[in-house]
């Protein structure tokens, strides 16, 4: 794989490990609960370029008591925040300029759900705001029983624009996603089990375990298998049209047999 370059990870308060097939990326600013930055972002879409096709999972953590509590404070004061540009900056620009450098925020997430990969959020403690919108980037979640999930935006006369908008109402539904963006109210990890918003709940000392358990039933199947079935599953999300979604899954599953039948041949 490329080399995700250190100064920018560093200056993003993220890491990297690389274990096989596993990629772990953990938000690395455990002294703000993890708030992000712009140059967070450019930190994790840097390592979305960078990762090889050989990285089959990626795990998404918070060091400390924290998943993400969302955007640095510094962001809301006139001029540029820490790490990049600060929302009025951002206002002060051009249409086309705005929407570029807005753009380039969202790549930071958006890369998170491509079929290629899936992905997991291990959330703990808070997860607001763009906190709230990292995770729902990710394929998968587990919560630990002191999770809390806002997307407080609106509160502060903003909208959510890292995409989680999208999976938000995929997850819950339209009606419970306008509740939860609009109230900016904080959903607990029972909750948010129960309304689908995440996989499953552990206590707080069995996370790692947990995260660890899923990642191993998650590397079991074979890689284009699962990448095929994400492929499926992203478009079933999408997809009003039922003969068009039957007509992709044969199409998969006549290359999933091709290249079986060339392994079967080859060995």
């Amino acid at each position: 794989m490329s080399i995700v370059d250190a100064g920018l990870l560093d200056a993003g308060g993220v890491q990297l490990a690389l274990d096989g097939p596993l990629a772990t990326i953990t938000l690395h600013r455990p002294e703000v609960l993890n708030a992000q930055t712009p140059a967070t972002w450019a930190a994790l879409r840097g390592i979305g370029e960078a990762l090889s096709p050989e990285v089959r999972v990626v795990v998404v953590r918070g060091s400390g008591r924290a998943f993400s509590a969302g955007l640095d404070r510094s962001l809301f004061t006139a001029g540029d925040g820490e790490g990049g540009p600060g929302l009025m900056s951002i206002a002060t620009m051009s249409a086309e300029r705005a929407d570029a450098v807005i753009a380039e925020f969202q790549q930071a997430f958006s890369w998170l759900r491509d079929p290629a990969r899936v992905t997991v959020a291990g959330v703990q403690g808070h997860a607001i705001g763009a906190g709230f919108q990292l995770a729902l980037a990710c394929d998968l979640r587990i919560a630990a029983t002191d999770a809390k999930f806002a997307m407080a935006e609106t509160g502060l006369g903003l909208v959510p624009d890292l995409g989680g908008t999208l999976p938000l109402v995929r997850c819950v539904g339209y009606a419970r996603a306008v509740e939860i963006c609009l109230t900016g109210r904080r959903v607990g990890a029972e909750e948010a089990e129960r309304i689908g918003l995440v996989n499953s709940v552990t206590p707080v000392d069995e996370l790692d375990d947990a995260v660890d358990n899923l990642v191993r039933a998650l590397l079991n199947p074979q890689p284009n298998a699962t990448r095929e079935t994400l492929a499926l599953l992203h478009s079933a999300a999408d997809n009003p049209v039922p003969e068009q979604q039957l007509a992709a899954e044969r199409a998969a599953q006549i290359r999933r047999l091709a290249e079986l039948s060339a392994l079967l041949h080859n060995a």
